[in-house]
């Protein structure tokens, strides 16, 4: 595992860890030397982050990822598996049911043109240099270990402290979730050799509003108040993503249910003796999680989150 800093749910030496960023081009080739793919999830992932430090954000989204393409090509390996975004679809109208053929129309936040530039990236160097990748459109991740500031543990954390969950809007617009551990099954499966230069969307089954959120927070926690904001400027609007191509190429689906998946991260949450802190400032040596994995001789596991 290449990071910014060592993992804080494994005993220290249990995984192996490369101590470094995406923005050293020459840790990154030192680190991928005699590996044969790369799980590139690094990146500044907190939207509100990325519009407060728009410059810092595109350095690591777009830098960042074209460092791992180079850094890859420079290094033998055989294949980039790029964490992209259903962000990407924020230009679809509302309604729509949408997947990997969809025309994408522009971005309305700066976080969802980062992640494009990514793909756009993964997709010059393919046809290019010849370098196989593969982009994985993810769907909102959540479950233990999940990144504080994201919507589903934010909500926990306050519903656990007695403190309101604050919904920007409505709280109609909708998100397709999927549960940490079948996204991870997800990215594990995109390795086979078929999936080289494709797009998948891994996203669960569900469209869960980000008011339903709350209110099942409130259900699995107990009795909690739901307070409305303004809208948040740029926001996903909530189109429905079919993850049909991942289930009949790669045999992959988001299966675990979002009440589940949610009751689980509440036990995990209520269990932790030393939960993980919250990031620092994305120009911070310990920002927002960047991880990359690479599977190397003998093979490793891929963990994302």
């Amino acid at each position: 595992m290449f990071d910014l800093r060592s993992s804080p749910h494994h005993v220290q030496g249990e995984i192996e860890t490369v101590i470094g960023s995406v923005l050293d081009p020459e840790a990154l080739r030192a680190a991928l030397a005699g590996c044969e793919a790369v799980a590139h999830l690094a990146a500044a992932a907190d939207v509100d982050q990325v519009k407060e430090r728009p410059a810092e954000a595109e350095e690591l989204n777009a830098r960042g990822t074209l460092n791992v393409l180079e850094a890859a090509l420079a290094s033998g390996v055989d294949r980039v598996l790029y964490a992209s975004t259903i962000w990407v679809y924020g230009g679809s109208a509302a309604g729509d049911t949408v997947d990997e053929e969809t025309l994408l129309g522009a971005p309305d936040h700066l976080y969802t043109a980062t992640k494009l530039g990514g793909e756009m990236y993964c997709r010059a160097y393919s046809n290019l240099y010849g370098l196989d990748c593969t982009i994985l459109r993810f769907g909102i991740p959540y479950g233990p270990r999940a990144r504080p500031a994201a919507v589903v543990p934010a909500f926990v954390s306050k519903a656990l402290a007695g403190e309101p969950l604050t919904v920007a809007g409505t709280g109609e617009q909708c998100r397709r979730f999927v549960y940490v551990e079948d996204l991870a099954k997800g990215v594990v499966a995109a390795r086979r050799t078929e999936a080289a230069n494709r797009i998948y969307n891994l996203v669960g089954t569900e469209d869960v509003s980000i008011k339903r959120i709350a209110e099942t927070v409130g259900e699995v926690v107990g009795d909690t108040r739901i307070v409305h904001t303004p809208a948040r400027a740029g926001d996903f609007r909530g189109v429905e993503v079919s993850a049909e191509l991942a289930r009949l190429e790669l045999g992959w689906r988001g299966s675990t249910p979002f009440a589940e998946g949610l009751r689980r991260y509440v036990d995990w949450q209520r269990s932790s003796i030393t939960p993980p802190r919250e990031e620092a400032p994305i120009a911070d040596t310990a920002g927002t999680p960047r991880r990359l994995h690479c599977r190397s001789r003998p093979s490793t596991s891929v963990t994302p989150g």
